[in-house]
């Protein structure tokens, strides 16, 4: 076959049947999507600046060691808003007070904790840290049986309740295993304690004295407190103490 040239040769090639070959396999092999665009995620450092509104939460603190409330405010910041990777990290956080007497101090743990939560980083050891504090006078018990070594624990519970609320600390869940036993050693101790209680007849039921009112929320009157959860909740059964609440037992 003669192919006629009409242009001015300028240089030339030979063909050789191994490039044939590359080239029908290149032809043959499909093309390679394009990468999709990666996102650039931003992690809490200190160098991100803070935005003029931020998102938080206010906690009422009423403790008996004084006589005023404290307010605990947490203030988040919102990163990568609007993507997949959007989350709240804790940026500040402020107490305030009518009981100005440790002003000082609040004011100085206060600005500590900001600039801990703008570090970046894991910052939930902050809670183990405040909730290991004890006061030397001696902790209280809030409403429900739970116990606080000290003020400065409380505010600790505050912040923790805060990073579960936000995602940045997740509680783990009670199997329904555990669930079960705890319903089953409750059930089995209020009816042994049903079948102590001697019939009285309703005349002396009229003289006698009424049972004090439970100061530990729904657990049985005498519970002692449990070393795990801080709640009074532990009773004896079968000559071992249990935890009515998170299971936790002595004799394992």
């Amino acid at each position: 076959m003669t192919i006629k040239i009409g242009k001015k040769i300028k240089g030339y090639a030979v063909v050789k049947p191994e490039d044939k070959a590359k080239e029908a396999a290149t032809a043959a092999a499909p093309a390679k999507a394009p990468a999709a665009p990666s996102a650039e995620v931003i992690q809490m450092h200190e160098s991100v600046e803070r935005p003029d509104t931020l998102v938080g939460a206010t906690y009422k603190i009423k403790s008996p060691l004084f006589e005023h409330a404290l307010y605990v405010t947490l203030n988040d910041i919102v990163l990568n808003a609007g993507t997949p990777h959007e989350m709240r990290r804790p940026f500040e956080i402020f107490i305030n007070s009518k009981n100005m007497d440790h002003f000082q101090w609040i004011v100085a743990l206060t600005r500590i904790m900001s600039a801990v939560f703008r570090k970046g980083g894991d910052v939930t050891f902050l809670v183990e840290e405040m909730k290991a504090v004890f006061d030397p006078r001696g902790g209280y018990f809030k409403a429900g049986g739970v116990y606080m070594p000290s003020i400065v624990a409380e505010i600790g519970g505050v912040v923790e309740q805060h990073m579960k609320m936000i995602g940045l600390i997740r509680d783990p869940e009670m199997s329904d295993a555990q669930r079960a036993l705890i319903a089953e050693k409750r059930a089995a101790y209020e009816a042994a304690g049903s079948k102590k209680k001697p019939d009285v007849s309703p005349a002396a039921a009229e003289v006698a004295p009424k049972p004090e009112p439970q100061s530990n929320g729904s657990f049985p009157p005498g519970a002692t407190m449990c070393h795990k959860c801080n709640t009074n909740a532990v009773v004896m059964m079968d000559g071992c103490a249990t935890c009515l609440n998170c299971g936790y037992s002595k004799c394992g």
